[in-house]
């Protein structure tokens, strides 16, 4: 089936404290407002914040598994963080396609992360794709 101009697609999600930590030895990025309880309720956050890239790879995921899904290539994901978001909090995904290119086999794809039970805009941006059967 062909992906439309318009067509949408929601992905729940949260983040554990571990997979913070697991993100952060990968990343090498140590900031203690993502690690350290004391430190984070000392900034105007008040409590550890998700690395702004963690929480971003959520749009990687969905691309390659399950919007469009396999044999989706990435191509570009602007990015503008809102808001913090928190460990254990609900989160939703949203992508719209916004427009497609066909003979490049490429869309352009508005992806938004809301807080669930705020309705919320964590981060927001668009994501340039390719899929060589489905635009």
């Amino acid at each position: 089936m062909l992906i439309q101009v318009k067509q949408t697609f929601r992905h729940a999600f949260s983040f554990s404290q571990a997979e913070v930590e697991q993100f952060a030895q990968i990343s090498g990025d140590h900031n203690p407002v993502h690690l350290d309880e004391a430190y984070a309720a000392q900034t105007p956050f008040k409590r550890r914040i998700i690395h702004g890239f963690l929480t971003g790879s959520v749009f990687s995921k969905v691309f390659g598994t399950l919007f469009p899904g396999e044999g989706t290539i990435y191509l570009r994901q602007d990015m503008e963080f809102a808001r913090p978001m928190f460990v254990d909090t609900p989160y939703e995904a949203v992508f719209e396609v916004v427009s497609i290119d066909r003979e490049k086999h490429r869309a352009v794809v508005r992806t938004c992360i809301q807080d669930q039970k705020t309705g919320k805009e964590t981060i927001r941006g668009e994501a340039v794709i390719m899929h060589p059967q489905l635009f």
